[in-house]
């Protein structure tokens, strides 16, 4: 269980904005050196000069995530500054929807790639050293409310939460397996003023995705109206994860009304009927979750 974090190593990545930058800000007034990364560097380096100029001891690194070399050279980068890491965000996260089956291949292979394949390079890249070192550490895995739910028109980002969700609960189990110090959490967070509606800016390419389909207009306008009129902040949200390590918590879940609508889902599978709606426990979830 890591309960004090001064002088502590966390790495974060999606550090440029949203959550990850609310983590190195609480990680910094706490007293951690801090390994920051992201894939958009002008908002990485925003990050990381206010950080420097609050007095933050750290190093910047621009990363896809999604390239396992990349999360490979930034291990390297951070045992390098600072020795072995103490804390780990998989953080980094984009969004996109529409109807299941007009999702192209690339957009599955975007999503999937940073979603997914981020937290999975950040685990074989991160914790075996973690492991090794045989002290007290933490590994955090942004996932969503959507890693818990089926919400119609979010297909492709639903299966990349919902992967990242069992990956976290698998890996809680497999540290339990080998007794180690080690834990993890899962973070499901709702609708946050983060900024993911806006993820199309690092789409692959450097070009949002063009000619979009009717369901991806609506899913696209629906995501941007639901994050931005969100009330619980970033900074509550990271607040709440720091909490959560300190206690050893597993499920962070921001927005606990969300919970009536998880158990619905599970009493669809225990009587083996039809998915319900996901908003009929709180047809007004969909733009009141908090």
């Amino acid at each position: 269980m890591l309960e004090e974090f001064n002088d502590k190593v966390a790495v974060i990545t999606g550090a440029g904005s949203g959550f990850g930058r609310e983590f190195a800000r609480l990680g910094h007034r706490l007293g951690m050196r801090l390994v920051l990364a992201d894939i958009q560097q002008d908002a990485l380096d925003a990050t990381a000069a206010e950080l420097r100029g609050a007095g933050a001891t750290l190093i910047a690194e621009r990363v896809d995530v999604s390239v396992g070399a990349d999360v490979e050279r930034l291990a390297r980068s951070s045992r390098s500054a600072f020795g072995e890491v103490d804390l780990l965000f998989n953080n980094a996260g984009v969004g996109s929807g529409g109807l299941l089956w007009e999702s192209s291949e690339r957009d599955w292979q975007w999503v999937l790639g940073v979603n997914l394949w981020g937290v999975i390079h950040g685990i074989r890249a991160f914790v075996p050293a973690m492991l090794a070192r045989g002290t007290p550490g933490h590994v955090v895995n942004t996932a969503s409310v959507s890693g818990l739910l089926s919400t119609p028109l979010m297909g492709v980002y639903n299966v990349s939460k919902h992967a990242v969700v069992t990956m976290t609960e698998t890996l809680y189990h497999d540290l339990k397996l080998v007794k180690a110090q080690l834990g993890c959490s899962v973070l499901c967070p709702a609708y946050v003023p983060t900024g993911i509606h806006l993820s199309e800016r690092n789409r692959p390419g450097g070009a949002a995705q063009a000619d979009l389909t009717a369901s991806q207009s609506a899913a696209r306008e629906t995501l941007q109206k639901a994050v931005t009129s969100g009330r619980m902040t970033p900074q509550q949200v990271a607040q709440m994860t720091f909490d959560a390590i300190r206690n050893d918590h597993f499920y962070i879940i921001t927005h606990p009304k969300i919970l009536g609508s998880v158990a619905l889902r599970h009493e669809d599978i225990a009587a083996r009927r039809n998915p319900s709606d996901p908003y009929t426990y709180k047809p007004e979830a969909a733009s009141k979750l908090d």
